[in-house]
């Protein structure tokens, strides 16, 4: 039986019949959260449908005894536009600072002589010489390195990243043809690359590095200042996210799975789930490449099984809690060590009565996602110690690991051509998510592009006016 969705209320009967202006969202992540909300404001009745018991998709928060632990490190960095308006959208900016300027401690444990730290921080002055100074000075690479790196990122500023010859072409390959020694992608190039892209060098597409660099580094001075949550990931993307889905009016349903997106008969679309079959006017598909595959009507987008060819990369959290303060900063990265980034989580997580809360976030973690944590404990915290003077003496009160092993879409050569993009074959059928083509990697920024997006195809597909977030009144 189809029925509407005038009344929210579980168990209460709904009239049969489709009602005009109906949207559902198939998801509850940043994209789905995006397009309910852009199709709410726009003048039409969403359901927002996700299987989890929580929004957020893979930026979420859970409880471990008296704290509160995001599965992973997110940062964003001041060039994220369209995240930056989705915390402003929920309310949730303050939360969610960023830095006045660029300022990335970089610790270089590989020296005979003991760790090093060097800085990557910027001025005030017009690109590209607001990074001169810092890489005038930076002490992990040599003088030549160092001049090398202008000549490859004035090289680089000159690329198209939409351009489809760069989709085919690896990182890695492009920055030796520029010059760039194996030190140089290890101590700049991929401590970058792999914190935005989930991937080293020779893995990553040279169209996304160069979008990640251009936008990043070389579009404007504050473009590359990091941005992080001083909360819980969950308090901004599913407390602070629902009350924003309630106000506008959103009904959200949660442990609610679609079974089958299919058309009606009267033209518009029936989404099925356990409970009902709803009847929609615009139905937004904003969950996983695999899961998106497996609902999609046939013929509604060309080679639909090449979403099954976008590969999926891993992301490791080491969690350590110390019985004493062992970090002054709020992050560094490390070099010479397989410790990547470490941050301080302990106000965010809630800790109480001294220590800290240390997150080491281990990106393209191929090689460590299936580890056991007894092995990892043992890797890991004489890395810290070695790092962290402090570190040595203090007692580790807990120590855990988070494993997303899905965490992004693989950035590899070639993934270009397998993005769909949010409009289908079919009226009213649109995709969301980070893996498809937004022209940004798998970060916040792309998945709340997605949404977006396919919340202004289905408004524009249906004649209703509203505004782009980012850009002037369409």
């Amino acid at each position: 039986m189809t029925r509407g969705t005038t009344d929210a209320r579980p168990g209460v009967p709904r009239p049969a019949g489709h009602a005009a202006g109906h949207a559902v969202v198939v998801g509850g992540g940043l994209a789905g959260v995006t397009a309910a909300l852009q199709l709410a404001d726009a003048g039409m009745r969403v359901t927002l449908l996700e299987g989890r018991p929580r929004l957020g998709g893979l930026a979420f928060s859970f409880r471990r005894g008296d704290l509160t632990v995001d599965n992973g490190q997110h940062v964003y960095l001041r060039c994220c536009t369209a995240y930056r308006w989705f915390l402003d959208r929920v309310r949730g900016a303050a939360l969610a600072p960023l830095q006045s300027r660029l300022d990335v401690p970089v610790l270089d444990a590989g020296r005979p002589a003991g760790p090093r730290l060097g800085r990557l921080r910027r001025t005030e002055l017009p690109v590209p010489l607001h990074l001169a100074a810092s890489l005038a000075t930076y002490p992990h690479l040599s003088l030549a390195e160092r001049a090398s790196v202008g000549r490859a990122a004035l090289a680089l500023k000159k690329l198209d990243p939409a351009d489809p010859a760069l989709d085919g072409v690896d990182f890695a390959t492009w920055l030796g043809r520029h010059g760039q020694s194996p030190r140089t992608i290890e101590a700049l190039w991929d401590l970058v690359g792999v914190a935005t892209l989930n991937a080293t060098a020779p893995h990553a597409s040279l169209g996304l590095a160069a979008m990640v660099f251009k936008t990043g580094l070389l579009s404007e001075p504050g473009a590359a200042d990091i941005g992080w949550a001083h909360v819980p990931l969950g308090e901004l993307h599913d407390t602070l996210a629902r009350e924003a889905l309630d106000a506008a009016g959103v009904r959200t349903e949660l442990r609610t799975r679609a079974a089958s997106v299919s058309r009606a008969a009267h033209g518009g679309w029936e989404v099925t789930t356990p409970g009902e079959v709803i009847a929609a006017d615009a139905v937004v598909l904003a969950v996983p490449q695999g899961e998106t595959h497996a609902l999609l009507p046939e013929g509604v987008i060309d080679d639909a099984d090449r979403l099954l060819d976008i590969g999926t990369a891993p992301i490791l959290n080491v969690h350590v809690v110390y019985d004493r303060k062992v970090l002054r900063r709020p992050f560094f990265a490390a070099l010479g060590s397989p410790v990547q980034w470490v941050f301080d989580r302990t106000e965010s997580s809630g800790l109480r009565g001294g220590g800290q809360y240390l997150a080491v976030s281990q990106s393209a973690a191929h090689d460590e996602i299936d580890t056991p944590v007894a092995v990892l404990r043992e890797r890991y915290l004489p890395e810290l110690e070695r790092l962290l003077p402090a570190a040595r003496g203090a007692g580790v009160r807990d120590f855990f690991v988070t494993r997303e092993r899905t965490a992004t879409f693989a950035p590899t050569p070639g993934v270009g051509r397998l993005r769909p993009g949010a409009r289908t074959h079919a009226p009213g059928l649109y995709l969301a998510g980070a893996w498809t083509a937004t022209g940004w990697p798998a970060t916040m920024e792309g998945a709340v592009r997605s949404g977006i997006t396919a919340a202004g195809a289905a408004l524009s597909e249906l004649g209703r006016a509203h505004e782009h977030p980012l850009q002037e009144a369409v």
